[in-house]
């Protein structure tokens, strides 16, 4: 039979005799539920208020309605549950379970909900240096940028000996005409070029670039910064810097040789580099035409180039004969034969770094780092955090509460399908808030246990050392 609708209720045929109907007056239901858990990671790690402190509200504070903290946390939030645009907290500000992760049931004023909306976070998002008659909230780039590190600190209850920092740079696609915008010959597109750092899974930097520069442009600056930062901590572990070629510059290295920190980046190969492995080339050759398999040797030996490097450093060549033709690929690094050879390098160490394009894509596709569509770089930076930090607060919820499950190695998309997007019913008394999540909800069993991990995170947290 035809469907038929009205305003109030829809109707979608009939099943074994019974009417199909639907209508929009379920009350107070929402699809989010398990976003419970953000707000007990967030009181096991204290990111959101950590995160607030890095701003100065100048505004009068017996005027305002939405502190700064809650519209750090309705931010960082509101992304690790998939609404990366300022329009969706238009809708989210009425929105009950934002109002209880912000602590806060009722507006003061009768004309506003409990959390902000767009225009309110949109100026949070336009702060400057100074405060302004319509921008009164400013950040402390130099906190917010220690604050990643000092959570990754705090994840480990003791010193690791040894820990390796992958560094990358990537394309965010820009659309309009936003400030630092550069078309990029590589990506062929108009583009900026972000700096991630990364320890495992641990996201430790995310500094947003102009696109006109060279791929390590800054990382000097910054790799210091991390360094510096964790060494105040953990005086003695070692550090091992890992990294495509574009870092293989003569600045980053000599830095790492005379600051005690190793370093293995990739070298793009000329033409001196393959004569140097072209014995290595032919015995691939025969071998791969022999077995009609790929086949690989591999080369160690002391290299520089003619005029950018200071001194001699080891270069280890993978000289592959693969699909009929060679493939040669060589790293740099400082690690000693003795602790690495050559095949262990290149194969072991070296290629372990392309994990870190998977958390590149976390950032970027599950959690929106590249929605800088500001019009300013100051503005598209402090995006570029918000998304960072839902990163790392999805991150730490991954580590505490799903370690031992089968979601430990989940991505972010994945815990938030799987975690987060619940539906329940909402039910407000004098008493207590309750909501109610469905009943078939698939992961409900392991939610339960996250739960109860986070309970007892947060307590140990709260607990007098």
């Amino acid at each position: 039979m035809p469907t038929e609708c009205s305003a109030e209720r829809f109707d979608f045929g009939v099943v074994e005799g019974r009417a199909v109907e639907a209508a929009f007056d379920g009350g107070l239901v929402m699809s989010d539920a398990g976003a419970l858990l953000l707000g007990a990671t967030d009181r096991a790690i204290d990111l959101v208020g950590r995160f607030a402190n890095c701003f100065r509200d100048h505004r009068r504070q017996e005027l305002i309605e939405h502190a700064v903290g809650t519209l750090i946390g309705q931010r960082v939030f509101g992304i690790a549950l998939g609404y990366e645009d300022l329009n969706d907290h238009d809708e989210l500000r009425h929105d009950p379970l934002m109002a209880v992760l912000a602590g806060k049931l009722q507006a003061r004023r009768g004309n506003c909900a409990p959390v902000a909306g767009k225009s309110t976070l949109n100026r949070l998002e336009l702060s400057q240096d100074e405060p302004s008659r319509y921008h009164r909230i400013a950040y402390d780039a130099a906190a917010i940028e220690a604050l990643p590190v000092t959570l990754f600190l705090e994840a480990h209850e003791r010193p690791p000996e040894q820990i390796i920092l992958d560094l990358d740079a990537t394309d965010d696609p820009l659309h309009g005409h936003q400030e630092g915008r550069f078309f990029h010959g590589y990506y062929d597109c108009y583009c900026y070029l972000p700096l991630y750092v990364f320890c495992g899974r641990h996201l430790l930097a995310a500094k947003l670039r102009r696109s006109d520069i060279d791929a390590s442009a800054g990382s000097v600056a910054e790799v210091a910064r991390i360094v510096r930062q964790i060494r105040a901590r953990w005086p003695f572990v070692r550090i091992l810097l890992r990294a495509d070629s574009g870092f293989a510059r003569e600045a980053l290295m000599a830095w790492c040789e005379e600051n005690r920190v190793d370093y293995l980046f990739g070298l793009a190969r000329n033409a001196r580099l393959v004569a140097m492995i072209a014995d290595e080339l032919a015995a691939a050759k025969a071998a791969a035409e022999q077995t009609g398999r790929p086949a690989r040797r591999f080369k160690d030996f002391q290299w520089r180039t003619l005029d950018s490097w200071s001194r001699e450093r080891r270069v280890v060549a993978k000289a592959e004969w693969t699909q009929g033709e060679a493939n040669p690929r060589f790293v740099v690094t400082s690690l000693k034969r003795a602790e690495a050879g050559a095949r262990q390098l290149y194969e072991d160490i070296y290629c372990a770094r392309g994990d870190m394009e998977n958390r590149i894509k976390e950032c970027q596709l599950d959690l929106y780092a590249d929605r800088t569509s500001a019009q300013t770089m100051r503005a598209n930076q402090l995006r570029l955090w918000f998304a960072a930090m839902a990163y790392v607060l999805i991150c730490a919820m991954r580590r505490i509460a799903l370690a031992d499950t089968a979601f430990a190695n989940a991505t972010c998309g994945t815990i938030r399908l799987k975690f987060l997007k619940i539906g329940a019913l909402v039910r407000i008394s004098v008493r207590r808030i309750k909501i109610a999540m469905v009943s078939a909800c698939p992961a409900a069993q392991h939610w339960g246990h996250a739960a109860r991990r986070l309970a007892d995170a947060a307590k140990a947290r709260a607990a007098p050392v």
